[in-house]
């Protein structure tokens, strides 16, 4: 199996709802770093599993409504807790939309909220 991952980030706040998360409850930012991982089984005729700033540019349009902005407010959080696990998917939904990549089988979007704590959302390619 062949990956290919690129890594941007993200400046994003949020506060959690529905319990008692303490400092967690009050809005405040996080510098997020975003990787979309891709892989496959087969490459292209010139040697690729997905064109690597393809993939960089469908992660930066994936991520460009959500920069500087209160995930709380945003339509795709509308009735969710605006967690690290929702992100991820919401944000594997946007990259897997318009990629170029007909050779990957699957898409993983990984999110680290902090140097020791991710969390990560992996489903097949339609």
């Amino acid at each position: 199996m062949y990956t290919v991952a690129v890594q941007q980030e993200l400046i994003a706040r949020h506060y959690l709802i529905g319990g008692d998360f303490g400092p967690e409850n009050r809005p405040h930012p996080h510098r997020y770093r975003v990787e979309a991982r891709l892989s496959g089984r087969a490459l292209d005729a010139h040697g690729f599993l997905v064109d690597i700033d393809a993939l960089a540019a469908g992660l930066r349009r994936a991520l460009s409504g959500f920069h500087d902005r209160s995930l709380n407010e945003l339509p795709e959080f509308e009735g969710l807790n605006p967690s690290l696990e929702h992100l991820c998917r919401i944000l594997w939904q946007a990259l897997a939309d318009g990629l170029p990549a007909p050779a990957a089988s699957a898409l993983e979007v990984r999110i680290w909220e902090g140097p020791q704590a991710w969390a990560a959302y992996t489903q097949p390619l339609p």
